[in-house]
């Protein structure tokens, strides 16, 4: 197929079906351009679809905001001199584009464009600034506010349809004042072209404001949003905004999974237009302490292929009774653990395991837990959960440590995710034992391959490093990450790892970071020349915090 459409003359439509392959890959991307015309011209609206988070791959140092620059470049003069009266120096704009980089964006934060604006203001205060200023600059954030509100200005006459919009509150009004946030909406609203295509909607209600225009926008705007998200990471009182998130979630014709961090919201889910549609929920921090509609609820979703719980609180009876009396199969995908339950509640657990361990994939669980309870946790998914494919393990000691070796070995025909983490808020000498025992037995029971593996220790010493390496040359790992607490004068782990990484070719993307005693940490992709080194292996170093993947993230 792919021979005849290079002979048939389709040879750009294969290109750019082998580049959408590199879509998250930017550093290949980035490559691409210096190719030739044809590569460049299908690669740079991939950079472009969302340039606010792209640019947390490359070390850029200045140069990190200048595609801001570049969209600025379409402001007219009388824009540019309200700028220059606030003090930025238009000079920096480009004269002319090689695309029409506005039109690619597809990705759209309010927080993150509002940090990005304000960063690259500060970048820019030691460039000449103009004498004799008409106007003296009232605040950085009618600053912030006025190029916010111009780069939505200029999306929107680029024609752009957005495919992922996330608005967070709290910061972003910090950033550019409610006036300027509630004209943002205003101006959607009446071009209603923007915000049309969105398939997934993400909010952040982390401040209780009234009257705010930008829900509005949603349930009239759009319908065809899949993907629906919404978080209240202070358990704000959000019932205000009930009958809002009703309207959305109402007004969609497709929704297939959604995120709830309020139990409040499973409310809106009652009496909703998408019990045929719905097939993913994800309750997240979730406190069933008085959910009594629990039945009710998933006894009316007829499509439902996953249920997901993320560190939710209160796993007492009375939900664990409701999901088992369920008359359907409760496909609980993911159990992330972030509590202590009781002796009775453990014997519930079992129950609710029993009933779905066979779907649960992704599980794990915080640190706040008991030793008592993750021995019976890694006896309780030996017995039941035998499809794990995501495991996050957070804390351990002499106890558990070789029941959690025990609980890999039983799963690693399906595991593809492996997160160790020696996380305490204290550190006890055992603990640096512990590293040592993780280091020397895991090499061994691990899979041929995994997808991602994510180590988090104290004191790495080259001895276990080189043991580790030996027992898992068998391995292919597409995403290794080493995070070392050094609390002592410890040994530089690099050369060790360059000796296995570069020689075995076992591993796709590395990332490594080191938190010294004074609290201070080094990224391996700060340092230029050691990623050089890596790269001409073929090894991608990536910035840790980028490559990381946490619960939540995995699983939206």
């Amino acid at each position: 197929m792919a021979c005849s459409k290079v002979f048939s003359g389709d040879l750009p439509e294969l290109l750019n079906g082998i580049i959408q392959f590199f879509k998250n890959d930017y550093k290949t991307l980035r490559s691409c351009i210096l190719v030739n015309r044809l590569l460049c011209r299908l690669t740079i609206p991939l950079l472009w679809e969302n340039p606010f988070s792209v640019i947390d791959n490359f070390d850029l140092g200045r140069k990190k905001y200048q595609f801001i620059e570049i969209y600025l470049h379409e402001l007219n003069d009388d824009d540019k001199i309200k700028l220059k009266e606030y003090g930025i120096n238009c000079d920096l704009f480009p004269s002319n584009k090689l695309f029409n980089y506005p039109s690619f964006i597809k990705y759209f934060s309010t927080e993150v464009t509002s940090i990005s604006i304000d960063e690259w203001i500060e970048n820019n205060k030691t460039l000449p600034i103009i004498e004799n200023l008409s106007l003296q600059i009232e605040s950085s954030r009618e600053l912030i506010g006025f190029i916010f509100l111009k780069l939505i200005k200029i999306f929107i006459k680029n024609e752009v349809k957005l495919h992922t919009f996330n608005l967070e509150i709290s910061n972003t009004l910090n950033f550019i004042g409610i006036k300027n946030f509630n004209n943002t909406f205003e101006i959607i609203l009446k071009n209603p072209n923007f915000i049309y295509n969105i398939k997934i909607l993400k909010f952040h209600l982390n401040i209780i404001i009234s009257n705010l225009t930008c829900f509005k926008c949603f349930y009239i705007n759009c319908d065809l949003i899949s993907s629906f998200y919404i978080f209240n990471p202070l358990n704000q009182n959000i019932s205000s905004y009930d009958k809002n998130f009703s309207q959305i979630i109402n007004s969609q014709h497709n929704l297939k999974k959604i995120l709830f961090q309020d139990e409040y919201f499973l409310n809106n889910l009652k009496n909703s237009n998408c019990s045929n549609t719905l097939k993913v929920i994800i309750l997240y921090e979730i406190d069933f302490k008085n959910i009594v509609i629990f039945k009710e609820v998933f006894e009316n979703l007829n499509v439902l292929e996953s249920i997901h719980f993320l560190y939710c609180s209160s796993l007492n009876s009375g939900i664990i009774q409701q999901i088992i009396n369920l008359t359907k199969p409760f496909k609980l995908k993911s159990l992330f653990l972030n509590e202590q339950p009781d002796i009775l509640e453990i014997v519930l657990l079992q129950s609710l395991l029993r009933k779905t361990g066979d779907y649960i994939e992704n599980i794990g669980f915080k640190h706040l837990i008991s030793n008592k309870l993750r021995q019976q946790f890694f006896e309780l998914t030996k017995n039941y959960c035998k499809n794990i494919k995501f495991f996050d393990l957070l804390g351990f000691d002499n106890q558990n440590i070789y029941l959690a070796f025990d609980s890999i070995k039983n799963i690693r025909h399906n595991l593809n995710y492996l997160t160790i983490n020696l996380y305490k808020f204290y550190q006890f000498d055992w603990e640096f034992t512990l590293s040592s025992v993780i280091l020397f037995n895991l090499g061994q029971i691990l899979p041929y391959k995994l997808e991602y593996l994510s180590l988090s220790l104290d004191d790495i010493n080259i001895f276990d490093l080189e043991v580790f390496f030996k027992k898992s040359e068998n391995t292919f790992i597409n995403k290794l990450l080493i995070y070392n607490r050094l609390h002592l004068d410890s040994d530089d782990i690099l050369p060790c790892i360059k000796n296995y990484i570069m020689k075995e070719k076992k591993v796709r993307y590395f990332a490594m970071k080191s938190l010294y005693p004074d609290g201070k940490s080094k990224d391996l992709f700060s340092l230029k020349d050691e990623v050089n080194e890596f790269e001409f292996y073929n090894i991608m170093i990536q910035n840790y915090d980028s490559l990381n993947i946490r619960a939540r993230n995995f699983i939206m």
